[in-house]
């Protein structure tokens, strides 16, 4: 007997099941590429790039590549990427792109913007 739910037909819940799954090990496998623009060494600078680290580390761990771009050294970048305030992280992959701009201290934010929840 089939175990879908009155009115669905028959194998529709296996299928919706089964589709939600691979969804599931689809998001799990996802490779993430970031880009964080930083000017210099300066204090929030240093926060962001600590602070990402330590999210990417948690929830990422061998599934994200991350540059990090000293404005100042390349300044060229801030200009190809329309970057106008540091420090500025951009998700490059998975699209879309995504920006979040500040220390990225705000870890619940970070998380859910980038969309790297666990």
């Amino acid at each position: 007997m089939d175990d879908s739910p009155v009115g669905w037909p028959e194998g529709l819940a296996d299928r919706v099941t089964e589709a939600f799954e691979e969804g599931l090990r689809e998001r799990s496998s996802r490779h993430f590429a970031l880009r964080l623009y930083v000017a210099g060494v300066n204090p929030s600078s240093q926060r962001a790039v600590a602070n990402l680290t330590s999210i990417c580390e948690e929830l990422l761990a061998g599934r994200y590549t991350l540059e990090v771009i000293d404005l100042y050294q390349q300044p060229d970048r801030a200009i190809e990427e329309d970057i106008v305030v540091a420090p500025t992280l951009v998700r490059v992959r998975p699209e879309p792109v995504t920006r979040l701009v500040g220390d990225l201290s705000d870890r619940p934010l970070v998380v859910r913007e980038l969309d790297i929840g666990a």
